[in-house]
């Protein structure tokens, strides 16, 4: 299962069914989950672990030393977990021990060719990361988000859960769960209603985070105002109490109304 021309290290523990591809380099403390595929040329780099039924495509750089002028060599991880489909020329750096030391992306995920995740970033589940995209240090992608190809993500950023990001988006604040952002700088344009729907929400539910989206976005409310309303709206929905509290979570502040959208 291991092409002759790969270079494995002694240190590294693969299941017995991995797959590891022509000239591709595996080094030590890279522990490896049964059913991974690991395509030619790909380095893989420790401490990294890599979970079951990941498929890593030709020239990924996966558990290399962080892009951060404060990295000094410490010991942090790349930890990634199952089923993820991770395509051609992908990089995906180790954490800083000035944030918990570990990049995390979850399982199920899609990321195409040339995704840039950077130290400390966390990834959640079911996510689209589509070409190009680059996600700066610290930022934080909640389950379920699609982000267009070329969007640009900057430090500390967090994107919700349910986002949907348009394409060469560049996202400079915090996106709430569930809405649709684009241009730039990123600005809401409505509630991922399409993606909810595809992934079986009720329509009252879909309902409910639009009219708390209307709030939020569409009243004219101040900040402080659109919360409290959010309060109240979320004792009768869970879903409006998620988009409620990724407002509250935010690092950066929170992509606002454009000018235009308030003609």
């Amino acid at each position: 299962m291991i092409h002759p021309s790969a270079i494995v290290d002694a240190g590294a523990k693969l299941a017995n069914d991995v797959e590891v591809g022509p000239y591709s380099i595996i080094g030590p403390d890279v522990e490896i989950g049964e059913g991974t595929v690991i395509g030619p040329h790909v380095v893989i780099k420790g401490p990294t672990s890599i979970g079951r039924n990941n498929r890593i495509y030709q020239f990924a750089t996966l558990g290399d030393d962080c892009q951060d002028k404060k990295y000094a060599g410490e010991s942090t991880r790349l930890e990634v977990g199952d089923n993820n489909v991770i395509r051609e020329s992908c990089t995906l750096h180790r954490g800083t021990v000035q944030d918990s030391g570990v990049t995390r992306v979850g399982s199920n995920n899609l990321l195409m060719v040339n995704v840039h995740v950077a130290h400390d970033c966390v990834v959640g589940d079911n996510c689209v990361i589509a070409n190009d995209t680059n996600l700066a240090g610290h930022v934080r992608v909640g389950d379920w988000a699609i982000l267009g190809g070329a969007t640009q993500v900057h430090q500390y950023c967090q994107i919700g859960a349910h986002v949907m990001c348009g394409a060469a988006t560049v996202v400079l604040q915090d996106i709430p769960a569930f809405v649709t952002a684009l241009g730039y700088p990123a600005v809401p344009r409505a509630i991922n209603a399409e993606g909810l729907h595809r992934r079986g929400f009720a329509a009252d539910d879909i309902k409910a985070v639009k009219a708390a989206y209307r709030a939020l976005y569409r009243e004219e409310l101040s900040l402080a105002a659109a919360l409290e309303k959010l309060d109240e709206m979320a004792q009768d929905n869970a879903f409006v109490a998620v988009l409620r509290d990724s407002v509250k979570q935010n690092t950066r502040g929170i992509i606002r109304q454009s000018d235009k959208d308030k003609k």
